[in-house]
């Protein structure tokens, strides 16, 4: 893409670039999220970082807005709490959860309703059916992350999902940016009014 504007860069300079802006370009466009729906799906995928697999855990609303993310080292109790409170603290909390059977995922539940963090009246169910919707969503993610092959460092795989779930947020419509826009323009323009407010 570089070449074809007459740009020499090495890879390495592209990805200093997204270690550095992703964060940013993250906090800017989360004050102008249009708020999820309140029945989440959630699964966990599988990420290379290191040669080792890595954990994602996703949520998407029923509608198939993204809720959040988290990657983690491990899947277990911990893994999946830290995965709720990080989306509780950037979405109102649902009043579903639609889980895979996997025990720990609906043990850190209980655990968080016990601790306050999800209201007591979350309804929790276990469908194959339902959560077909965050499986399709994965593929989005995986799509990017695949031709990478695997990630050399955590953090940095970290802000590179980051970027990739933003990128898909956006493409979903879920930022309202209307009223910083004075004229219809094009994905250029939308940037643009975000990063100058």
């Amino acid at each position: 893409m570089m070449a074809e504007r007459g740009l020499s860069m090495a890879h390495t300079t592209i990805m200093r670039w997204v270690q550095r802006f992703i964060p940013e370009f993250e906090k800017r466009w989360r004050k102008y999220a249009k708020p999820v729906g309140r029945s989440w799906r959630v699964d966990e995928t599988y990420i290379k970082v290191k040669g080792h697999w890595a954990y994602l855990y996703r949520a998407v609303d029923k509608q198939g807005r993204t809720v959040d993310f988290y990657l983690s080292k491990h899947r277990d109790i911990e893994a999946a709490k830290q995965f709720f409170r990080r989306a509780v603290l950037h979405c109102r909390p649902p009043k579903k959860i639609t889980l895979d059977g996997y025990q720990a995922s609906h043990r850190a539940v209980e655990e968080l309703k016990a601790e306050g963090v999800l209201p007591d009246e979350v309804e929790v169910r276990s469908n194959a059916y339902l959560n077909n919707i965050i499986e399709q969503d994965h593929r989005g993610v995986k799509q990017r992350t695949g031709p990478m092959l695997g990630f050399k460092r955590f953090d940095h795989a970290t802000i590179v999902i980051g970027g990739i779930e933003l990128a898909r947020k956006i493409k979903k419509g879920q930022f309202n940016v209307h009223r910083l826009m004075k004229r219809a323009g094009d994905i250029h323009d939308m940037w643009m009014a975000v990063l100058v407010a």
